[in-house]
């Protein structure tokens, strides 16, 4: 909370302890803002949790461990099928929540350390690419196990989900108080998932500055290095893997409960590179960032998608541009002119760049300091 209250233009900086109430306020306000503009916008305030907590997981692997994932998403599925196995009519099971999800988080993590194993040795470009080729596998084994035996129900997915239910209390229907009262359940999801974020953050949070979280930095900046002083990069890297993929079960397992209906359209090669977008434009191994980042690019486009046809008919007439063209053509550039006036991101991390210009509150060396 403290770098999100820093962050705040001017106040962060003049008055941190109000810039923190004013996080607070936002995080806890934010679905009633919302609705005033229709509960479309508290659903996809709950879909922007989820991206956030997909986004701390990543960037546990990506930012701390320097470790270039881009088939993330197949941990986001394994939560999610692992919860519509355990939930639902498609086998006669409906176990519930609390022992649901730690069971996909557990099997995201072993799938973690399955991806881990093999790609020890690899680096850069060969890690992206075969973890790449993971995530692809992940989703066309989700499109074909139907046949002969009907395990995952091919490319129809699984519904009729069984929703979240809190000692009982079902989240999915809404909440009376009285005669008067009616609390909409996309409001109780939106605060059921704010709580999975917080705890995210609160632990990705030790963890940095834990002795995992020094090696990790110590195996991003020089992996030789980090074996030379005693560092176990094996045990390290398969750690953040197997870490990483757990956050993307947990979200996949929520996502599932959410929705109510999971299929292998819901996790393609699109879907790990937006989230890999939401960390690097974010702030790459920040953890402020990363949460801004998410935010910013889940509802963005959303935002784009409402203003492009209103704007294109008050001055031009007529739409000329389809919505969903437009909305990605115009987030395009954004990220391009991000990319070229911001490189570390909205929020860099402090840490992590040696060029001092890349440090916030701290000058660029001089011809004389040099």
């Amino acid at each position: 909370m403290n770098e999100l209250a820093l962050a705040i233009p001017w106040l962060g900086k003049r008055n941190p302890a109000a810039a923190r109430w004013v996080v607070l306020a936002l995080a806890l306000g934010a679905p009633l803002i919302a609705m005033l503009f229709g509960k479309t916008w508290v659903r996809i305030l709950d879909f922007a949790l989820l991206y956030v907590m997909l986004a701390i997981g990543l960037n546990l692997v990506v930012g701390f461990a320097g470790l270039l994932d881009l088939g993330y998403i197949a941990f986001y599925a394994v939560g999610a099928y692992t919860f519509a196995f355990l939930a639902s009519p498609h086998f006669e099971l409906h176990l519930p929540f609390w022992l649901v999800l730690p069971l996909g988080a557990a099997f995201a993590a072993l799938a973690g350390i399955i991806l881990g194993l093999p790609t020890l040795r690899l680096r850069g470009d060969y890690l992206a690419i075969v973890t790449l080729g993971f995530g692809e596998i992940v989703r066309i084994f989700l499109n074909n196990l139907n046949h002969p035996i009907n395990i995952t129900n091919g490319p129809q997915g699984i519904n009729m989900i069984d929703p979240l239910a809190l000692f009982g209390w079902d989240i999915s229907r809404p909440l009376r108080i009285g005669d008067d009262i009616t609390i909409n359940s996309l409001f109780l999801y939106y605060y059921v998932f704010l709580a999975f974020v917080v705890l995210s953050i609160i632990l990705v949070q030790r963890l940095q500055i834990s002795r995992i979280g020094r090696a990790w930095a110590a195996i991003r900046d020089d992996e030789l290095a980090a074996k030379a002083i005693g560092i176990n990069t094996r045990n390290m890297k398969l750690l953040a893997f197997s870490l990483g993929a757990t956050f993307g079960g947990v979200a996949g397992g929520l996502f599932a409960a959410f929705q109510g209906f999971v299929s292998p359209e819901s996790f393609s090669l699109m879907e790990s590179i937006a989230v890999l977008t939401m960390v690097v434009f974010g702030g790459m191994g920040n953890l402020a960032g990363v949460v801004v980042g998410a935010l910013a690019l889940t509802a963005l486009p959303e935002i784009l998608r409402h203003v492009a046809v209103p704007v294109q008919q008050a001055v031009f007439n007529q739409v000329i541009l389809d919505p969903e063209v437009l909305r990605m053509l115009l987030l395009s550039l954004a990220m391009i002119f991000m990319m070229l006036l911001r490189p570390a991101g909205l929020i860099p991390a402090h840490s992590r760049y040696s060029r001092p210009e890349l440090v916030v509150g701290k000058p660029a060396p001089t011809e004389a300091t040099k």
